[in-house]
């Protein structure tokens, strides 16, 4: 089958790999629908995980049908149009117990070890875990962003205890801070703020999202935070550019006794974290990798009442074969564009 290989450090190609079968009683192999970009996939594009390999096939949002199934599976059979978590979750360990999947023992992601969403079929482990059959009202457009994006942007929301009537705060017009600031919005939330330095992003947030927003490049967002909230400052900040500087900002902004939720993906130490600010304004600081299992299936509901549409992310839809292109128009952000989407 063909696939997008990472042939090293900004290097891609697509090329034929061997087609995934059933190796355990509770795989299902999905035949791939559409995949889309991710901002944490440039940082494997990059060179920055030591796991991949050249020849790994990248990608871990997507949606597709199954097209073969183990025996010990019971929720998906042939013909099923499913979208998958991209953390594999075995949903028998401890931290599955707990409902905090991306940290299973025996779990991963997508496309970050070997195994990639940007390819014609896909096998997935623990299918009756991590896979969730699509109503027939949803677009595949739509459920493809339950995959990964909406769930991240939902999780950061719900965890860090947004509530009716809240203040909040999004650093980062991208498609995980437009879904966190729609899933705020959703959750009650009084006056969401969408900051970001991209019009074209901005844009998207105002008309699809229904959020308040900031150029961070044309305004003083500490005093313009300052002005909307009464003073106080927002009641939750959300991290969901990826930046180190909008972590700095979030915690330094974040109202006294408030709560700052990193989404944004991040390696290593951090120098220069501003812990004095969160000490003496007793914030609650939180962050996660992505708990989809927990959240898919509520966001598939909301997707198909229409409460919550995802379609304007996918700015430039291409086939596999131009993957390479889409993500150079991803990562450079040329054309406005927001996501790339491949049709295999």
């Amino acid at each position: 089958m063909r696939a997008l290989q990472w042939q090293g450090p900004n290097q891609l190609a697509v090329g034929e790999v061997p087609d995934p079968r059933i190796r355990t009683r509770g795989d299902i192999v999905v035949r791939v629908r559409q995949s889309v970009t991710c901002g944490s996939d440039l940082h494997v594009l990059g060179g920055s995980n030591p796991y991949v390999e050249k020849g790994d096939v990248l990608g871990h949002e997507f949606v597709g049908e199954v097209v073969e199934h183990g025996p010990d599976v019971q929720r998906h059979r042939k013909g099923d149009r499913v979208v998958v978590a991209s953390f594999i979750a075995c949903g028998r360990c401890w931290f599955c117990s707990q409902r905090e999947y991306s940290l299973c023992d025996n779990g991963g992601c997508f496309g970050f070890s070997h195994a990639g969403s940007h390819a014609e079929y896909v096998r997935v482990p623990f299918a009756d875990v991590g896979a969730f059959t699509v109503p027939d009202e949803i677009t595949d457009e739509r459920a493809l962003f339950a995959s990964d994006s909406a769930a991240t942007g939902w999780m950061g929301a719900d965890m860090a205890g947004v509530k009716v009537g809240d203040v909040v705060a999004v650093w980062g017009a991208g498609a995980v801070g437009q879904l966190a600031a729609r899933a705020a919005i959703l959750l009650g939330a009084d006056r969401v703020m969408v900051i970001d330095r991209h019009e074209n992003r901005l844009h998207q947030a105002e008309k699809h999202i229904g959020a308040e927003t900031i150029n961070c490049d044309r305004t003083d967002v500490g005093a313009e935070l300052l002005d909307r909230s009464g003073g106080r400052g927002p009641d939750v900040c959300l991290e969901a550019a990826g930046e180190l500087t909008a972590v700095r900002e979030a915690v330094q902004l974040c109202r006294k006794g408030g709560s700052v939720f990193v989404l944004g993906l991040f390696a290593g130490a951090m120098d220069k974290f501003p812990l004095g600010s969160v000490t003496s304004n007793g914030l609650t600081v939180r962050s996660a990798r992505m708990h989809g299992q927990r959240y898919i299936p509520m966001l598939l509901q909301r997707m198909a009442k229409g409460e919550l549409t995802t379609e304007h992310l996918a700015t430039h839809v291409l086939p596999l074969t131009q993957a390479p292109e889409g993500y150079r128009l991803f990562r450079t952000r040329e054309d406005g564009c927001v996501r790339s989407v491949f049709l295999p």
